[in-house]
């Protein structure tokens, strides 16, 4: 596809996992980087440190709004004011886990400013994200189709086809890596305690879990299939998943954690 010129708002945490996703991906885009504290720019790209700096060769064709929520209308409004009728040729494409379609055009100074949220993750960076992503009314099918190659440079993306959706792709794709390194960390802690030396610990489990996700991503097995496959009847394994298995434990904290982080966004809606 032909390279899109990217204006990126905001390059912390999920703004620059992004960036290092798209400028190490075989096609990068053109980026214009909005952010106050970057050092260094990657090969190819511009930094602006306030949207006062944004010079008039600056025409994105998508904007990546990729701030904290509580910033993000004092800058889309500081946004229509230097781009003026130049933001009116892109649409709009946020990563925040708030703020809602009809929130962010009215910020914009335009109902019917094309908006696609998306919801990825920090596996973008490594290219290997999961994102979320849901297109308003207002997005044309090229935009669409646009957004969706973007963020395809960085992962896996499934549209949604209600805004609402977004808020279950937070709570078991957006979210999760943080559950994963979670369980990463635990059990490397539980290695060591069983005797093991830090490195060996930590060597076993990052194998471990690259392997497994390795296996979910290649085989079409679904994921009961392949943990029965490794549970041999009255074996240690099944001996652990009775553990993590009993009602109190996995099976009702997965749901409660998802729905926790559910009531979150909706939280940062307000």
């Amino acid at each position: 596809m032909t390279a899109p010129t990217l204006l990126l708002v905001g390059c912390g945490k999920m703004g620059g996992a992004l960036m290092r996703g798209w400028v190490s991906s075989p096609n990068p885009p053109r980026i214009f980087i909005l952010d106050r504290k970057l050092q260094d720019a990657p090969a190819g790209s511009t930094i602006f440190r306030t949207p006062e700096e944004i010079t008039d060769d600056v025409t994105p064709d998508i904007i990546i709004l990729a701030v904290k929520p509580a910033g993000a209308e004092a800058m889309l409004k500081a946004l229509r004011q230097v781009l003026g009728a130049r933001m009116d040729k892109a649409a709009l494409l946020s990563v925040m886990a708030g703020k809602s379609c009809e929130k962010l055009a009215e910020w914009c100074g335009r109902a019917d400013m094309p908006i696609i949220r998306t919801m990825p993750n920090t596996p973008s960076s490594v290219g290997a994200g999961s994102t979320g992503l849901y297109a308003s009314p207002h997005v044309s099918r090229k935009q669409k189709e646009l957004a969706i190659r973007l963020m395809e440079q960085v992962g896996a993306v499934v549209p949604v086809p209600h805004e609402e959706d977004l808020r279950s792709v937070i709570a078991i794709a957006g979210s999760a890596p943080a559950y994963v390194f979670l369980l990463a960390e635990l059990l490397e802690k539980t290695g060591q305690e069983l005797g093991l030396e830090k490195q060996a610990a930590r060597t076993l489990v990052r194998s471990m879990i690259y392997g497994v996700g390795k296996m979910l991503h290649e085989l079409p097995d679904e994921a009961e299939t392949l943990r029965k496959n490794v549970t041999s009847p009255n074996g240690t394994t099944a001996a652990a998943l009775n553990v993590f298995m009993a009602e109190e434990n996995w099976p009702r904290l997965v749901p409660l954690a998802a729905e926790a982080a559910i009531r979150r966004s909706r939280e940062l809606d307000d």
